[in-house]
């Protein structure tokens, strides 16, 4: 008598997860690149405020590096540059 509420809540869990697995692994997968970029930053820093180029090591900045990539790259160096 106990395992049914067992049963139909792993079923409930299994479904759930297959309906979200498009959006769970586009999610995943921005996660990845934004910690991608998070690390650029931090290796790019030292050498950035050697070169005067300077981009703040923080989260904003990798999500726009994890989303657009290099061109976004180049846009926070532009943003630097026209903010100056």
């Amino acid at each position: 008598m106990t395992t049914l509420p067992w049963l139909l809540g792993s079923l409930g869990l299994v479904l759930a997860l297959a309906m979200l697995r498009r959006p769970l692994s586009g999610f995943l997968r921005l996660v990845g690149r934004t910690g991608l970029g998070l690390c650029f930053l931090t290796v790019f820093a030292p050498i950035g405020q050697f070169l005067g180029a300077g981009l703040g090591v923080n989260l904003f900045n990798a999500l726009i590096l994890g989303i657009l990539g290099a061109p976004g790259f180049g846009l926070l160096l532009m943003m630097n540059w026209a903010l100056r």
